[in-house]
C-alpha cells in the first residue's frame, strides 16, 4: 500500500467511494490553480466554446464561466504531471495494482450561483470497458461546502445492478430514470464535502450526481480516471485522443472480460458528445 490504509481499501470495496481530506499538498494545489487560472484567462477572449474550452451559460468576457477542460493533461504541462505522477497515482494503484491505465482527465466547473445540476448516473456507460475496474479520482482545488452543489454517492450501489441510462423509448439520457432511483436508499447518500486538497475516489459503477451550485462561489472539481491494465475500451471514444488510454505504471495486461454485459451509449463520435453537462441537459427523467 502506498497511500491507502487497509481500512480504507476495505471501505471502498464496501461503499464504492473514499473522501480523504486535505490529500493533496499546496505545492501541488498551487501549481494546479495556477494552470486552471490560465484557462479561465484564455476564456475572456472566447464567445462560444472550442475543444479545450468549453463555456457554460451566461459566459462573458468581463463574467467568465467555465463548463469544463477536457483532458487537461493534453493541454498544460502540469496537469499533464499531475495525472502521470501526481500523489493519486499512488491513490489508483493502491485500489487497482501495479498494472495501471489512465483513461482520461478532466476539469469539471460548478460556477457561483447557479452552476450546473449533475443527475444521478454511473459513470461506466458512457465509455464502456471489459470489466469494472475503473475509477475515477476528484480533487477539490476550492473548499467545498453543502452550498456548493458537491458530488454525492449512493454508498454500495456499485455492488448492484447497472442501468441503460436511457428512457422508455430507449433515448438516452444519461441519468437513472425516477423508477430506477426509487429502488435505492436515500439514507445511503454520503456528501463529499472537504476543504482544498480532498480528493474523491468513487467506483465506475457506484450512483452518483450533484446538485446546482447556488453559492457565490466557484466549485472547481479536477476529474482523473484509472483503469486496471486489463480492463480494454468497447468503444473508440478515445481513439486519437492525446493522454487517453495510457499506460502509467507497470505493463500491459491481457484483457479480462466480465461475465456481466455493460450497456452500452450512444455512438458519441457521430452524435458530437461534449459533456454530461450536455448530454443530460437534453434528457427528460
Amino acid at each position: 500500500m502506498k497511500a491507502l490504509t487497509p481500512l480504507q481499501k476495505r471501505a471502498y470495496a464496501a461503499s464504492g467511494y473514499l473522501v480523504l481530506p486535505s490529500f493533496i499538498s499546496f505545492a501541488w494545489l498551487d501549481r494546479l490553480e495556477v494552470a486552471m487560472q490560465r484557462f479561465i484567462d484564455q476564456s475572456r477572449a472566447l464567445t462560444q466554446s472550442t475543444p479545450a474550452i468549453l463555456l457554460g451559460p451566461g459566459h462573458r468576457p468581463d463574467d467568465p464561466r467555465l463548463r469544463r477542460i477536457p483532458q487537461t493533461g493534453a493541454l498544460d504541462p502540469d496537469f499533464a504531471e499531475f495525472g502521470l505522477n501526481g500523489p493519486i497515482v499512488d491513490v489508483a494503484e493502491d485500489l487497482l495494482g501495479p498494472n495501471l491505465r489512465l483513461h482520461h482527465s478532466k476539469l469539471n466547473f460548478k460556477w457561483s450561483g447557479g452552476g450546473e445540476e449533475i443527475k444521478w448516473h454511473q459513470d461506466i456507460q458512457f465509455w464502456p470497458h471489459s470489466n469494472y475496474s475503473l475509477l475515477t479520482i476528484g480533487v477539490y482545488l476550492r473548499d467545498v461546502d453543502e452550498a456548493m452543489g458537491p458530488m454525492g454517492i449512493y454508498s454500495g450501489s456499485h455492488q448492484q445492478g447497472l442501468s441503460s441510462l436511457r428512457d422508455q423509448q430507449g433515448n438516452w439520457t444519461g441519468a437513472l430514470s425516477n423508477a430506477e432511483l426509487s429502488n435505492l436508499d436515500p439514507s445511503s447518500i454520503g456528501l463529499c464535502n472537504g476543504p482544498r486538497g480532498t480528493i474523491t475516489v468513487h467506483n465506475c459503477r457506484a450512483v452518483h450526481g450533484s446538485p446546482t451550485n447556488r453559492s457565490p462561489r466557484m466549485r472547481p472539481l479536477l476529474l482523473h480516471t484509472y483503469a486496471a491494465a486489463d480492463a480494454v475500451p468497447l468503444t473508440n471514444l478515445m481513439d486519437g485522443i492525446p493522454f487517453a488510454n495510457r499506460l502509467v505504471r507497470g505493463q500491459e495486461r491481457p484483457p479480462i472480460y466480465d461475465p456481466e454485459p455493460c450497456p452500452m451509449p450512444p455512438d458519441f463520435r457521430s452524435t458530437g458528445y461534449t459533456s454530461i453537462f450536455a448530454s443530460q441537459g437534453k434528457a427528460k427523467v
